[in-house]
């Protein structure tokens, strides 16, 4: 072999060597472009299970109950006694199920407060005062 056929054999191999990495990232650049991130305000990710007939008594005592997505447990349950668990998680953006718990007519009004009170707490006196 001369050596112009040596350096065309090597350029070939370099350069089907380069299309084959450059293919592989492709490929894992889309295999990560198809993973469903959550998106920014799902602090409070929540998540209830839903099942179907047959089930075991473990998923209907959570029947409703909602769980933060990092604190709910692993499907199948831990004591499920059905042969085949048809359980699964539905997912909400928040934990809790109704949009606001705080009354509009009551003592705090939509200011914000609990309502617990009918009057100011506060003896008037400066705790920091001394500090």
């Amino acid at each position: 072999m001369n050596l112009p056929t040596l350096v065309l054999i090597l350029a070939l191999l370099i350069a089907i060597w380069w299309l084959m990495r450059k293919r592989r990232e492709t490929v894992s650049e889309n295999e990560a472009s198809n993973i469903r991130r959550p998106a920014a305000n799902t602090e409070f990710h929540a998540v209830s299970i839903k099942f179907s007939d047959p089930v075991c008594a473990a998923a209907r005592e959570l029947t409703g109950r909602r769980f933060l997505a990092t604190a709910a447990p692993k499907l199948p349950l831990h004591n499920c006694d059905v042969l085949e668990c048809t359980c699964r998680f539905l997912h909400h953006k928040d934990r809790r199920a109704n949009k606001d718990r705080r009354n509009p007519f009551g003592p705090s009004g939509l200011g914000g407060g609990t309502g617990a009170f009918d009057s100011e707490q506060r003896d008037g006196t400066d705790r920091r005062k001394n500090d």
